[in-house]
């Protein structure tokens, strides 16, 4: 039998995140667009998620999944915890940032690290506070809070993306 990428369960919905303190509002923005992506891709198989759907992009669904486990990586990680690691796919300094080099017979194995990827850049924001900062690569001092922001805008514009994508794979619409 063939992969194909999960079905995802969402745990709260958007109004839910109304009334929330702003740290649980913010990582519950988070989670909604890490799932919004997943579930774009769910049911498809490797070589659906590797399509390129809108030409002359060669984005794919895959890329975007890559690309997000290499951007949470940068700024959760490596930017705001320090941690000296190097890229999950491919990193800044190549320029694609996880979005070329897609192999569908790579599908299972990358959605599995952008999943451990999630969990990582949790527990390395974890214990902190929204406004802890740290100097970017260009110096500027940047906040958690900042952080977090940057990916929930990252994430929607990509989710904009993966939309696309996918109603042109096989016509699937919706959040």
């Amino acid at each position: 039998m063939t992969w194909t990428a999960p079905q995802v369960k969402r745990d709260q919905g958007l109004g839910e995140l109304g009334t929330l303190d702003e740290r649980r509002m913010l990582e519950g923005w988070l989670r909604w667009h890490r799932e919004t992506l997943l579930a774009k891709c769910a049911g498809l198989g490797p070589a659906e998620l590797a399509r390129t759907a809108v030409e002359p992009s060669n984005l794919t669904l895959l890329g975007l999944v890559r690309h997000m486990a290499e951007v949470e990586r940068w700024w959760f990680r490596r930017s705001f915890a320090g941690e000296d690691l190097g890229e999950v796919f491919t990193g800044p300094a190549d320029g694609d940032e996880g979005l070329a080099g897609v192999d569908p017979a790579h599908a299972e194995r990358d959605f599995a690290r952008f999943r451990a990827e999630v969990s990582a850049c949790d527990a390395a924001a974890a214990g902190h506070g929204l406004d802890e900062t740290f100097r970017s690569t260009r110096g500027v001092p940047l906040s958690l809070r900042w952080v977090y922001l940057l990916m929930i805008q990252e994430y929607a514009r990509h989710n904009g993306h993966a939309d696309f994508l996918r109603e042109r794979t096989d016509g699937v619409t919706g959040d």
